[in-house]
């Protein structure tokens, strides 16, 4: 999809150009990741969001749900996520997890991973969510607090990509370790590890590149 937008702003937008480089960006469309650069005031991220109301899962009317929001009732939500913990020992919701924005409304933050959400805390810039299909769209503003929702027995926790010893798997291209990485599958069946941002990647590729050409030199 945003390789596809991409291309629409390129043919319906004469002398707007595009890039595929986030610090050159001021609008930076995803629908699954948070860049892992950090982002700058003056940048604008936009992420998609399939079901844009987190409440939808306990409350069916709409009606409703407006009304436990203006109320910061989320009471019946906070009970999902302990019967999770209480049939996995943990909560295992991996994408869209509930967080609190300015210590009121909750928000489905899109299907970013876990490992994205803590990145929206107090971030620089403006996020703009939008469902298309629901025609609806909320935003977080710039240095706003954003805190998934948890509780003090069970925190909420991030994915960690560590094997069974303990050691953090790296990019098997840049050997970043400090990323949120996509499980690949080898061609002898063996599991390897990549950047998911791949601009992020590729930086990180150029500078291991530049480290070792200057060790040479």
């Amino acid at each position: 999809n945003a390789v596809n937008l991409r291309h629409f702003v390129e043919l319906t937008c004469p002398g707007v150009s595009t890039t595929e480089r986030t610090v050159a960006a001021t609008i930076i469309q995803s629908r699954h990741r948070i860049p892992e650069v950090m982002l700058r005031q003056d940048q604008v991220l936009v992420l998609q969001v399939p079901y844009p109301d987190p409440l939808v899962v306990v409350e069916p009317s709409e009606e409703k749900r407006k009304t436990m929001h203006g109320e910061g009732d989320y009471s019946r939500l906070l009970t999902k996520l302990y019967e999770d913990i209480v049939q996995f020992n943990e909560i295992t919701i991996s994408h869209r997890y509930p967080t609190k924005i300015n210590g009121h409304y909750v928000i489905d933050p899109s299907p970013i991973p876990r490992y994205d959400v803590p990145r929206l805390h107090q971030s620089p810039n403006l996020v703009l969510l939008g469902a298309g299909r629901e025609k609806k769209i909320y935003a977080v503003p710039p240095y706003t607090s954003a805190v998934p929702l948890a509780f003090e027995d069970v925190p909420f926790r991030t994915e960690s990509f560590v094997d069974a010893n303990g050691k953090r798997h790296a990019c098997m291209r840049c050997a970043c370790t400090n990323s949120f990485l996509d499980e690949v599958i080898g061609e002898q069946g063996e599991r390897q590890f990549q950047c998911s941002d791949s601009d992020y990647c590729n930086d990180q590729l150029a500078l291991k590149e530049q480290h070792t050409e200057g060790a040479s030199a």
